[in-house]
């Protein structure tokens, strides 16, 4: 039953964690480059060092956030259960 408990909150927390990274990005963007939208790796305009910088830049925020969120639910858990949740 924990187990199922954590995985839906780990479910709730991963959607929570895609939007946010997405807007994180899209500001750290504006701030970096200047412009309002990052480069598709199709976008005929852009070069190949941007399209991979905007790639890079894009995954180090979603890990981050991502990385945050699993910890801190993994911590409101044993908070509640008193346990730690393992995988």
């Amino acid at each position: 039953m924990k187990k199922l408990a954590y995985r839906s909150a780990g479910a709730l927390s991963g959607m929570a964690g895609g939007f946010l990274s997405g807007l994180i990005f899209k500001q750290v963007w504006k701030l970096v480059a200047g412009k309002g939208d990052a480069p598709e790796a199709t976008s005929r305009q852009y070069g190949w060092s941007e399209v991979l910088i905007a790639a890079a830049l894009q995954g180090a925020i979603f890990g981050v956030v991502k990385a945050a969120i699993d910890r801190a639910s993994a911590e409101g858990i044993q908070n509640a259960t008193g346990e730690w949740p393992g995988k």
